[in-house]
């Protein structure tokens, strides 16, 4: 038998050789579609953090990070290789790295089998070392390896100018420029030397500098929590601890096994561990680990009822599941299906043409996007579909086919799926009520068209409407067909045109709340493809141009839909209008698969349906129902199934937003998840609050019982939430992702904004000050509150800006569901950044009754009741109001008491404006630059809100005391010693 460690080391052994040939660099044609192929070097960086080859156009930036690679496949499997097939290339030579969060493919052949499995080898292993640590677990190295990056030694050599291995005190002054550190060069100097500590003074070895860093981010909000809770001592024994975590966390059962088990953890010092007790830097390493993250950490796991009806749950939906770009001319691959079924969508789509050679292939019709084999999808679909969770997928089969082709289809069904689609018993066409989620684990749901129930059981086919094809494009969208160089020209000119909308898009998903609207986007749109068609002359042509709409795409698509008649009317199915549907056959075959999602005539009329048909909405009619047949279209999701999917006019694919429909009970919400951006950052929020597993429970007024999402307070018989966000500090933020100057820009000026998405009455902003030039360690200390009506749908979403002169730009965000924080002191690690972070406190508590602004920022409130020079009567009132005195801090009137200690300490890191600069700060400050338009939060018809907007007089100086008095007179005071709080209630 052979000994376990001689075969570890074997192991060991092969893997560093692997490694040692990947980073040497091997010779491989690399793939390209159109094109023959490129023969490039591809090597492993020193540090095993990257792929990078040469010779390339984009120096630096050609490389891939092992972090981003997805899944490495061996073979000729991917469409590339099969575009290349006439290649004749050895399978053995061949394999596929596929990486980010579109799933690019880089398809690479080399010149003999063994090269291949080396690289197959090492980058699996490389894959799997980075998947085997959780991406939050990561942070807590920060104090004992290189802090900005994961690449231990990259910003130290790419600081070293002259290459020696060491860092004067010039490039220590650029590098902190670059990681966005603004310090007195004195105090940098002072840290330099004494952290230099060898012969050769005047320089930092890499151990040396991790010493200087060490000094330089020592985190003072950190250490002054910690002194609170140790009574000023540099540490905190066992039981205060135990205090800390019960009285801030929120952590009221934690035991004494518990309190010394996080001791040994995450304590540094030996001898420390043997006191047990916690030092600063232990306790750094505790709030900085994901015992600590914002996100509640029982939400990666299902925590919510599974056994409801499938309409109770807000379903996770892909649109165009297939495409990895735009909506005319992207790529349509299978690793799409791959990779979204195992993100946790649960609802892909599938549109279905007649192909070749009798198969069916999949692809958008009408554009000039790629097709692909349907029995590829389908066999992707089921191997993917049931890998992370067992929750069932529905399947929208978009069918565009002959019968013949629609046979084939049902074939691949059964032949494939096989048990997955049998749902047995579970309910029948005429059941009364949906089937669960449990219930339905490991099943695959078709959704499409169903023969209509009058006709025989004996007849192979029948018809049925064709007109309510969810995402057929409308006809005066349709490319057509044309040949020579007319088509390439026009196909150049359109993807040129798409570049600018999605660059268009991506700013709009960044900046504003509802990305940018439909009905401009169309006529911008509209005018661009005119202009194409008016460039390539006659319509012979251009025939692969648009003929732009001369009117609104609402009324259009309104005209369009209609409820399907389920009579047997000589004249065909007439819709109500009185004209005549488009229909189309469809076979028995086919039709059989649809057990009880069947795609129904999208309507406006939400008559009574069976629960098992599915009403598909485009967002803009949908959007017309929500506008005017509120309550009517919420009692609809409480029975049966809802699609929207995207408008035909978003080509660029770009995304509506989702909360919209989720407020009205609307459960299949389909987006584009190809376009990274605010939408689908909203869209994983909302998912992740049960395990990420594409089923979220809804809350119980939309499950029964009726309301009105629309009004100011839609909900009167449920507590409200109140959430207190104290936003205290920064670290580690970048430079803008888009900055043109890159890290040679000035250091940034950052701020922090908080969204509430959800209800109307509910959805508002707040920001804090700008800090100038500090993007390492930035200090905002300020509070900002929300009241919410519906907190179960809310999603709190943290962006962090850096403030120009000219505008703003975006740094960084974390979207998270109201229901998902954790109360206390939390790290919000930015989305997609490894370091950066804002440290916050959090609190919740319920607000009954009828409410008051007061409860939102009562100081702010009674300043401007009173007027805005009167902050020096209200020093004893501002004291009142602090959560606790020990942590009270100054947030908008500095003036109204004198800073204690703790407060010079805490704002030494916020540097003070540069010479010559006017700081600018933010809304609600007086004197404060304004960058946007101020948002209303709070409803206009508050008695506060209409004095504050100048409806109602203000006190007169010289009854102001008397006013004082009557105004306190009208409040409730109500305490909560839960957060140690007073809540002015009217």
């Amino acid at each position: 038998k052979k000994n376990p460690n001689t075969m570890k080391n074997l192991r060991k052994n092969k893997l560093e050789r692997c490694m040692s040939v990947m980073q040497s660099g091997t010779q491989m044609v690399k793939l390209k579609a159109g094109s023959k192929g490129l023969v490039r070097l591809f090597y492993l960086d020193e540090h095993r953090s990257c792929i990078r080859w040469k010779p390339s156009r984009k120096s630096e930036k050609a490389k891939i990070t092992i972090d981003s690679l997805y899944k490495v496949t061996e073979g000729g499997q991917s469409d590339i290789f099969h575009r290349h097939a006439d290649g004749s290339f050895d399978p053995a030579c061949c394999f596929t790295v596929y990486h980010g969060n579109h799933m690019e493919s880089l398809d690479l052949v080399t010149s003999n089998a063994e090269e291949a499995r080396t690289w197959i080898t090492g980058l699996r292993y490389l894959m799997a070392g980075i998947s085997d640590e959780d991406s939050l677990a990561k942070r807590q190295r920060t104090h004992d390896q290189y802090p900005l990056s994961d690449e231990p030694h990259t910003h130290t050599h790419e600081a070293d100018k002259n290459g020696d291995g060491l860092l004067n005190i010039d490039e220590i002054y650029q590098l902190l420029h670059k990681l966005n550190v603004n310090l007195p060069r004195r105090k940098v100097k002072q840290m330099f030397q004494e952290a230099d500590t060898d012969d050769q003074q005047g320089t930092l070895t890499y151990e040396e500098f991790s010493v200087f860093y060490k000094m330089m981010s020592m985190r003072r909000d950190v250490f002054l929590l910690m002194m609170a809770y140790s009574d000023r001592k540099d540490h905190l024994t066992a039981d205060e601890l135990a205090n800390f975590l019960r009285n801030e966390q929120k952590m009221t059962s934690v035991t004494s096994e518990q309190v010394a088990e996080i001791i040994e953890k995450f304590e540094v010092s030996d001898e420390n561990k043997q006191r047990g007790v916690m030092g600063i830097e232990g306790f750094t390493s505790l709030m900085r680990s994901p015992t600590c993250d914002i996100f509640n950490p029982l939400h990666h796991s299902v925590n919510q009822d599974m056994d409801q009806p499938l309409c109770n749950y807000f379903i996770a939906s892909s649109h165009n599941t297939y495409l990895t770009g735009d909506q005319l001319l992207s790529h349509s691959k299978t690793d799409m299906y791959a990779w979204v079924l195992q993100s946790g969508c649960r609802c892909v789509e599938v549109d279905c043409w007649d192909g070749p050679d009798g198969e069916p292939m999949v692809q958008h019709g009408y554009t000039l996007t790629s097709k692909i084999p349907f029995k590829s999808v389908i066999e992707t679909i089921n191997k993917y579909a049931f890998i992370n969770n067992q929750f069932p997928v529905i399947l929208s089969i978009e069918n565009h086919c002959n019968i013949q082709q629609q046979k084939k289809i049902a074939q691949y069904l059964r032949d494939i799926f096989g048990d997955k689609l049998d749902v047995g018993d579970l309910m029948h066409r005429d059941s009364k009520t949906l089937p669960s989620p449990s219930s339905l684990q490991g099943k695959i749901l078709i959704k499409g068209k169903r023969l209509p129930a009058y006709l025989s059981a004996d007849a192979e086919e029948g018809e049925v409407s064709d007109d309510d094809s969810a995402d057929e494009i409308e006809d005066d969208f349709k490319l057509k067909s044309s040949n020579g160089n007319g088509h390439h020209q026009v196909e150049s000119h359109i993807r040129k045109k798409l570049d600018s909308l999605l660059k268009e898009s991506r700013i709009g998903d960044k900046e504003d709340s509802d990305s940018f609207s439909i009905r401009a986007c169309c006529e911008r749109r509209t005018r661009a493809f005119r202009r194409t068609c008016g460039r390539y002359g006659p319509p012979a042509a251009c025939s692969a141009a648009f003929r732009a709409r001369e009117h609104s795409s609402t009324d259009e698509e309104e005209d369009d839909d209609g409820q399907e008649k389920s009579g047997r009317e000589a004249g065909g199915q007439i819709n109500r209008g009185g004209r005549k549907r488009k229909t189309m056959k469809l076979s028995r075959d086919l039709s059989n698969m649809v057990v009880f999602t069947n795609s129904v005539a999208s309507q406006e009329c939400l008559n009574e349906g069976t629960p098992g048909d599915v009403l598909s909405f485009s967002e803009t009619r949908a959007q017309s129902l929500v506008n005017h047949r509120t309550e009517q279209f919420l009692t609809f999701n409480q029975r049966q199934l809802s699609r929207i999917y995207p408008s035909a006019y978003r080509i660029d694919s770009s995304n509506f937003n989702p909360q919209f429909y989720w407020n009205v009970g609307c459960q299949l919400v389909a987006l584009n998840y190809q376009t990274e951006g605010r939408m689908m950052q909203l869209n994983r929020a909302k998912f992740m609050v049960n395990g990420g597993i594409g089923y979220v429970l809804k809350p119980p007024p939309m499950c029964k019982g009726t309301f009105n999402p629309f009004s100011d307070d839609p909900l009167p018989a449920y507590p409200k939430k109140q959430l207190i966000l104290k936003i205290i500090s920064g670290q580690q933020l970048p430079k803008p992702p888009d900055s043109m100057l890159g890290d040679r820009g000035e250091i940034i000026d950052p701020f922090v904004e908080v969204e509430i998405i959800g209800l109307p009455v509910d959805c508002c902003k707040e920001q804090t000050r700008v800090v100038d030039d500090n993007g390492f360690n930035p200090v905002w200390e300020e509070t900002l509150s929300f009241t919410l009506h519906m907190a179960d749908v809310a999603l709190v979403r943290f962006l962090v800006w850096d403030h120009d002169p000219i505008g703003r730009d975006f740094i960084g965000q974390r979207t998270v569901a109201f229901s998902s924080l954790m109360p206390g002191y939390r790290h919000v690690y930015l989305e997609g950044l490894t370091e950066a972070s804002i440290f916050v406190h959090v609190s919740v508590h319920d607000v009954y009754g009828k409410w008051s602004p007061l409860v939102l920022n009562p100081s702010f409130t009674i300043m401007h009741f009173l007027g805005s020079n009167k902050g020096h009567q209200l020093r004893g009132i501002r004291g009142f109001f602090n959560r606790s005195s020990k942590s009270s801090v100054d947030t908008n009137a500095s003036g109204l008491r004198k800073r204690s200690i703790s407060d010079h300490l805490l704002r030494r890191t916020a540097s003070a404006p540069a010479k010559g600069r006017k700081k600018t700060k933010m809304r609600n400050c007086p004197g404060r630059l304004q960058p946007r338009a101020p948002l209303i939060h709070r409803p206009i018809s508050m008695p506060l809100d209409r004095l504050l907007q100048g409806q109602l007089s203000l006190c007169s100086p010289d009854k102001e005391q008397q006013d004082i008095c009557s105004f306190f007179n009208q409040v409730q005071i109500v305490s909560t010693p839960l957060f140690n709080q007073i809540i002015l209630i009217f």
